[in-house]
C-alpha cells in the first residue's frame, strides 16, 4: 500500500471505539460463557461496527477499523477466564468477585499472552503458510469495507443492521420472558414407559439459536447425538434399573440422576475430547516451533526493518517484568488467605509466578500456531485448561506435602482455590495469546503496523478485565452458580451453569480430596476414547467431509437438554440454509453467495447473542438493586393471570416467528 503513511491508524477515536466496543462484547461474552460454555469471536462484528461509524469521518481509513477490530477482539479472549474462576465461588472459597485480585489477574495474565506470541510473529505469520481462517476472514471484510466505503457504503450499513435486529428481537424477548414474566422461557415434556422416564426441556433463547449458528453443522450434530445418548438412553436406562428411596416425582428422579450420574460421564468425555484434540496438535506445534525457530536464526540480517515495527525486545522485558511483578503481588495477597510460615507462603508465591510464566509461555506459543492452523473459535482452550489444571495441582500437592500445609485448618481448601486461580491465570495467557497472531495475520494482509495493533491489543486487554469483575458479580448475585446460590430461596432453573468451571471445580476437589465418583468419570472417558475411534474412521472414509466433535458430544451430555436443544437448532438451521443455497445458484456463483450468507448468519448470530446478553446483564442489576433496597426477586414482574396453556402456546408461536425472521435475513435476496 503506497499510500501507507498517510492512513490514520491508532487514533484517540479508534482506541475510545473500540473502547466502547470491547465492554460490550466482554459483558456479552461472560454471559454466554456461563449459560452455554463457549464465547463467540467479536472481531468481524467490532470491525462491521467500526466501518459503519467511522465512516461519517473523512480521513478515517482501514488500517484504524482494523486497530478498532485488534482492541475489540480481546472481549473474546480475556472473558474465557469465566471457564476457571467461578469454580472458586463453587467451592466456597470465596463469596463473591473481589475486583482488585480478578482485574489484576486477568490483565497481567492478557499482557503476558500478548508479548509471549510476539517473538512467533515473522516465523509464524510473515514466513508461514498456516490458514489463519479468521485472520483472513476479518481482511476481506475490511477490505470490502474499503470499497464499499467509495461507493456510499451500502454493505457496511447492511451489516450494522443486521447486528441491530438480532440484538433488538433477542433483547426484547428476554425482557418479556425473564424481566416482565409474561412469556414462558421453555417447556419440559416427561413421560414414563414402564418404570423408564424420559424427559425433556427445550429453552427459548435467541442467544443460544445464534450460538448454534455460530457453531455449524458439524458440532451441532454432535451435540445431537450427545443429548440421545443422554436423555434417550442414560436416563431411561438409570431409572428402569435404580431405585426411588426418597418417592421423587418422575421428573426429579431423572434430574437426580443426570446431576449425579450421568454429567459426570458427560464431564469425563469432554476432558478425554479436548486432551486428545491437544494431542492430535502436538506435532504440527513442535514442527511450528522448531521451523519459527529456524526462520528467526536465518533471518536475522534481513529483519531489522521488520523487528522494528514490532514493540522493541526492551518494551517486551520492561512489560513482561512489570506483569510479572503485579502476578506475584496478586498472588502475595491471595497466599496471606491461610496463616502459614513465611517461607512456605513465600515459595507458594514465588512457585505460582514461575508457573505462570513458564506454563504460559508454552501454551502461547501452542495455542498461537493452533489458531493459525485451525482458527482461533476451534482451538481446545477448555483442554489446554484441563492439562494446565492437573499439572498445576501435581506441583502444589508436592510443595504442600513437603510443608505440612495440608495439617493446617484450611490449608486443603487454600490449596485448591490457589490451583484454580492460578490456572485462571495461565488461561488469560492462553486465550489472548490463542487471538494476537490471529489479528497480525489480519494486520499483515492489510499491511498495519504490528507494533500499533499490539499496543491496541494490550489496551483492549487491560479494558476488558476491567469488565470481568463487576459483570461476574452481577450475574451471580442475579442468577447464581450450580450448588452455589447467593441467597436462600431462589429459583435454581436460573442459575447459570458455568459447564466448565464446574467441571475444573471437580477434577482440582477431586484430586485434593479424593472423593470423586469415578465410575462414571471413567465411563465418559471410554465413551469419549469410542467417539475419537468413531471420529477417525467418519474422517477416512467420508474424506473429511463429515466428522464427529466429541468434545461437543460430552457437552450434550453435560449441558442441560434447556441448552442444548435450541443451540442444535441453530446448528441445524445453518445447514439446510446452505443446502438451500446450493440448490437455489448456480454453479459460478455458489461461491459468492456463499460468502454472503455465511457473513450475514454470523452478524445477526452476534446480534441475537448480544442483545440477549446485555438484557441479562441488565436484567441482573435491575434484580440485585432490588433485593439489596428490600424489594421482590422479581422486580419486573407483570401479573397477567393467563392460564399457563395459553401463555406457553403464545410463547412457542412468538419465538418459532422470530426464528423465521432470523432465517429470511440470512437468506437475503435468495
Amino acid at each position: 500500500m503506497n499510500n501507507q503513511t498517510t492512513l490514520t491508524e491508532l487514533t484517540f477515536r479508534g482506541i475510545l471505539l473500540g473502547t466502547l466496543i470491547t465492554l460490550v462484547f466482554t459483558a456479552s461474552n461472560v454471559y454466554l460463557g456461563l449459560k452455554v460454555g463457549m464465547t463467540f469471536a467479536s472481531s468481524i462484528p467490532a470491525a462491521v461496527i467500526s466501518m459503519a461509524v467511522l465512516r461519517m469521518f473523512k480521513d478515517s481509513s482501514i488500517l484504524e477499523n482494523n486497530i478498532v477490530q485488534t482492541q475489540a477482539s480481546a472481549a473474546g479472549c480475556i472473558s474465557s477466564v469465566i471457564f476457571v474462576m467461578p469454580a472458586l465461588i463453587m467451592l466456597g472459597y470465596w463469596n463473591g468477585f473481589p475486583f482488585g485480585q480478578t482485574f489484576l489477574i486477568c490483565a497481567a495474565g492478557g499482557v503476558l499472552g500478548v508479548i509471549f506470541t510476539i517473538p512467533l510473529r515473522y516465523a509464524m505469520v510473515v514466513k508461514s503458510s498456516l490458514p489463519y481462517p479468521e485472520g483472513v476472514a476479518a481482511a476481506v471484510i475490511l477490505k470490502t469495507a474499503e470499497q464499499d466505503k467509495h461507493q456510499g457504503g451500502h454493505e457496511s450499513r447492511e451489516g450494522v443492521k443486521l447486528l441491530v435486529s438480532g440484538s433488538l428481537i433477542s433483547s426484547v424477548f428476554a425482557l418479556c420472558t425473564n424481566g416482565f414474566r409474561v412469556l414462558t422461557d421453555g417447556i419440559t415434556l416427561t413421560t414414563k414407559l414402564s418404570s423408564a422416564v424420559f424427559t425433556l426441556s427445550t429453552g427459548y433463547s435467541f442467544a443460544l439459536l445464534g450460538a448454534g449458528l455460530l457453531i455449524g453443522t458439524g458440532g451441532g450434530i454432535s451435540m445431537l447425538l450427545g443429548v440421545v445418548l443422554c436423555w434417550g438412553m442414560g436416563v431411561p436406562l438409570l431409572t428402569s434399573i435404580l431405585p426411588n428411596p426418597d418417592n421423587l416425582s418422575a421428573y426429579d428422579f431423572a434430574m437426580q440422576l443426570w446431576v449425579d450420574k450421568i454429567r459426570l460421564a458427560g464431564a469425563g468425555c469432554i476432558a478425554i475430547g479436548a486432551v486428545w484434540t491437544l494431542v492430535v496438535m502436538l506435532k504440527p506445534i513442535l514442527k511450528g516451533l522448531e521451523e519459527s525457530a529456524q526462520l528467526a536464526k536465518a533471518a536475522k540480517e534481513d529483519l531489522v526493518d521488520a523487528h522494528n515495527t514490532d514493540l522493541s525486545m526492551s518494551q517486551m522485558l520492561w512489560i513482561m517484568v512489570f506483569s510479572l511483578l503485579i502476578i506475584g503481588a496478586v498472588f502475595s495477597s491471595f497466599v496471606s488467605n491461610l496463616q502459614m510460615p513465611l517461607l512456605w507462603s513465600s515459595l507458594f508465591v514465588l512457585t505460582g509466578t514461575l508457573l505462570a510464566a513458564l506454563i504460559g509461555f508454552v501454551l502461547a506459543a501452542a495455542c498461537g500456531y493452533m489458531a493459525g492452523l485451525i482458527g482461533s473459535s476451534s482451538s481446545p482452550i477448555s483442554g489446554i485448561t484441563i492439562i494446565s489444571v492437573v499439572i498445576i495441582a501435581l506441583v502444589y500437592m508436592l510443595l504442600s506435602s513437603c510443608g505440612g500445609i495440608f495439617e493446617l485448618e484450611g490449608g486443603r481448601q487454600f490449596v485448591t482455590a490457589f490451583t484454580l486461580f492460578t490456572a485462571t491465570l495461565v488461561n488469560a495467557v492462553a486465550s489472548i495469546s490463542n487471538d494476537n497472531l490471529q489479528d497480525l495475520k489480519t494486520g499483515l494482509l492489510v499491511h498495519a503496523s504490528p507494533k500499533k495493533q499490539q499496543i491496541a491489543l494490550i489496551i483492549g486487554t487491560i479494558i476488558g478485565a476491567m469488565v470481568i469483575a463487576p459483570v461476574l458479580e452481577i450475574l451471580y448475585n442475579g442468577y447464581g452458580f450450580p450448588g452455589a446460590m447467593p441467597r436462600e430461596g431462589m429459583d435454581e432453573t436460573l442459575a447459570l451453569n458455568a459447564p466448565q468451571a464446574t467441571l475444573m471445580a471437580s477434577i482440582v476437589k477431586g484430586i485434593f480430596e479424593s472423593n470423586l465418583d469415578w465410575t462414571y468419570i471413567f465411563a465418559g472417558l471410554l465413551l469419549g476414547g469410542v467417539l475419537i475411534a468413531a471420529n477417525w474412521l467418519l474422517r477416512r472414509y467420508t474424506q473429511n467431509r463429515m466428522y464427529l466433535a466429541p468434545l461437543a458430544v460430552g457437552l450434550g451430555i453435560y449441558l442441560p437438554s434447556s441448552v442444548n436443544v435450541i443451540v442444535i437448532v441453530g446448528a441445524l438451521a445453518s445447514y439446510f440454509l446452505r443446502r438451500y443455497l446450493i440448490k437455489r445458484c448456480a454453479q459460478d456463483e455458489l461461491a459468492d453467495a456463499q460468502d454472503q450468507q455465511s457473513k450475514r448468519s454470523n452478524l445477526i448470530a452476534a446480534g441475537l447473542i448480544v442483545g440477549e446478553s446485555l438484557m441479562g446483564v441488565i436484567l441482573a442489576v435491575i434484580l440485585t438493586l432490588s433485593i439489596s433496597l428490600g424489594g421482590s426477586e422479581a422486580p419486573l414482574a407483570l401479573s397477567l393471570n393467563l392460564p399457563a396453556l395459553l401463555t406457553g402456546t403464545v410463547t412457542f408461536i412468538i419465538f418459532i416467528c422470530g426464528c423465521i425472521y432470523v432465517v429470511k435475513k440470512i437468506k437475503g435476496k435468495y
